[in-house]
């Protein structure tokens, strides 16, 4: 059988946007556990710039991409829960949605909702999913209970704005930060109970008076390097930092010995994948995630599009913290 024509948007070597090229690439049909998807829109993540830069080391040449939505056109044997015409939507390994259509592992593709859309669908598996480990696993060792106070970082972001909503579900006051009095409003407007300009204010000092001193249970952070140490200071004693991206950089190492100075705190580093390495597990997540959404509860915010011609200018906006909400790639 003839292999299928595609464009996919490929590095040679890690740098800046400017390494991704669209270029033509032949696609065949999917072996045993695979799948061949059509995408209908792709996801556009951080990690896809950590990936691209040589923050995170991969080989080269790289497809990018952790995340799309489109119609399943084949079905490699072995795959039972995905049928010809479906429509689904993933975040998975390996990279490689940047894509117009893609044979890959069908153990992280679900089957989308009728009531999602393909844009939503492509904007919130990655982020999404994230934004259900990160509020329903990553508890602090006391637990968190409705009226416990929460910090998120980038609250306006894709993450960020999904968390804020799911949180105000769950009963969670959440304390957001970002980078402007506008990204503030979007979070607010979103259900973070607070929101704090670091730009603008010591964001560990805001959330020590808004807490009464108290501090919070948990800090999410996906800004890293920048927000380590004043994260550290808002947690109460015996509280969770949950560090999940390197935004402005990777946090550098530090002495164990300054989580007891501060409370007997805690520290994990969460990446995704770990979270999402079975069927079983993906789908659960996946449930959970169509749940919200369906029910109304959690709303995707769609905010940015761009034609996957334009991916470089896409990868610039979002480094220079020009988008808001989620940002969806249009093959």
């Amino acid at each position: 059988m003839t292999p299928l024509s595609s464009r996919a948007v490929c590095i040679e070597h890690t740098g800046g946007p400017e390494q991704m090229q669209l270029v033509p690439v032949a696609v065949g049909e999917p072996g045993p556990g695979e799948v061949r998807i059509r995408h209908h829109a792709i996801g556009l993540n951080f990690i896809d710039v950590y990936q691209r830069s040589g923050l995170y080391n991969l080989p080269m040449p790289l497809q990018l991409g952790m995340e799309g939505a489109g119609v399943i056109e084949a079905v490699g044997e072995g795959v039972d829960h995905l049928r010809v015409g479906d429509r689904a939507a993933y975040a998975a390994n390996p990279p490689g949605s940047y894509c117009d259509v893609r044979v890959m592992p069908a153990m992280n593709v679900c089957r989308l909702p009728d009531a999602i859309s393909f844009e939503a669908g492509a904007a919130m598996m990655l982020k999404g999913l994230t934004a259900q480990y990160l509020l329903k696993k990553c508890k602090p060792v006391e637990g968190l209970e409705p009226g416990d106070f929460v910090l998120f970082h980038a609250a306006a972001g894709g993450v960020g704005l999904i968390a804020c909503q799911w949180a105000r579900a769950l009963g969670l006051q959440l304390i957001g930060t970002a980078g402007s009095d506008a990204k503030c409003a979007l979070a607010l407007a979103n259900g973070a109970a607070h929101a704090i300009n670091y730009n603008t204010e010591d964001f560990a000092a805001r959330v020590r008076e808004i807490t009464a001193g108290r501090g919070v249970k948990v800090v999410y952070d996906s800004i890293g390097k920048d927000t380590w140490e004043g994260s550290l200071d808002c947690l109460a004693p015996f509280g969770l930092m949950v560090t999940f991206g390197n935004a402005s950089g990777p946090v550098p190492p530090f002495a164990p010995a300054i989580l007891a100075a501060k409370g007997s705190l805690y520290v994990t580093r969460q990446t995704l994948f770990s979270h999402i390495n079975s069927r079983a597990r993906t789908q659960a997540m996946a449930d959970d995630l169509f749940d919200v959404v369906v029910s109304g509860q959690v709303k995707i915010h769609v905010e940015q599009r761009y034609p996957l011609d334009q991916v470089q200018q896409a990868h610039r906006d979002l480094e220079a913290r020009k988008t808001t909400g989620s940002t969806v790639l249009l093959p």
